[in-house]
């Protein structure tokens, strides 16, 4: 399942005297939305997507809109009540009002963020994979981080050793998707989160050190920066408007 957690407040974009939620600003000929979503074409005609949204703007309308028009075979909506203790928790309540099994997989994706033609990796050992993060080199203070394992310890895997939010550790910075093997790992590892909080928000990156420290096999795959346009703050938008 593709899960899209689109219940931020998009506070930046009402600072600079944007109305609408920034997932329903044109893009074109279509919407920041279509164009995030899009990233994921491959999958339309097999994979189930979940987008989780909150009552604003008529927003369940339109997800409704653009979901028939990009063809989604199977989209399913959450819409919650109120704000959300961060992107982990709208993503646990929209797992929980759809009826999410624990063992089926779950691949969580930003809103604000286009990636070309995706797919998942082909690599052996996505197999037997517990979860992995997508990332790219970069650097900055924005992104959640991946420490890779010591090259001896995994095996040539690319294997994660502890995640970050917003504190770099390597130059290997996430995408904004992240992948668990089993929506159950994701539970349990927001529930010893929440137990006992590492940050004043819940983000879905810190997660994965609960599930590191358990066992299980996190791994991280490197993508070319030029797959991946990010569009979550003002000056992203305008740099995609003014690309086209």
């Amino acid at each position: 399942m593709i899960v899209i957690p689109m219940a931020g407040l998009s506070r930046r974009f009402t600072l600079a005297g944007y109305a609408l939620p920034k997932y329903m600003l044109p893009v074109g000929d279509t919407t920041v939305f279509a164009h995030a979503v899009r990233s994921f074409s491959g999958l339309f005609a097999d994979t189930p997507f979940l987008f989780i949204g909150r009552h604003v703007a008529d927003t369940e309308a339109f997800l409704r809109r653009e979901c028939a028009r990009l063809g989604i075979a199977d989209a399913r909506i959450a819409m919650l009540e109120q704000e959300t203790a961060g992107q982990a928790e709208t993503v646990e309540l929209g797992l929980g009002q759809a009826g999410v099994g624990d063992r089926e997989p779950v691949t969580i994706f930003n809103i604000d963020t286009f990636r070309a033609r995706y797919a998942f990796p082909e690599a052996g050992w996505f197999a037997s994979s517990d979860g992995y993060l997508e990332v790219f080199r970069g650097e900055g203070a924005n992104w959640s981080y991946v420490g890779p394992a010591d090259a001896a310890e995994a095996g040539g895997e690319p294997l994660v050793a502890r995640t970050t939010e917003k504190q770099p550790i390597s130059d290997l910075c996430c995408d904004g998707l992240y992948h668990f093997a089993r929506a159950g790992d994701f539970r349990s590892a927001l529930a010893q989160e929440r137990a006992s909080p590492t940050l004043p928000e819940l983000y879905v990156a810190p997660l994965y050190n609960h599930l590191i420290h358990t066992g299980r096999r996190i791994h991280y795959d490197v993508v070319p920066e030029q797959v991946i346009t990010f569009c979550g703050v003002p000056a992203e938008y305008e740099a995609v408007l003014r690309s086209l």
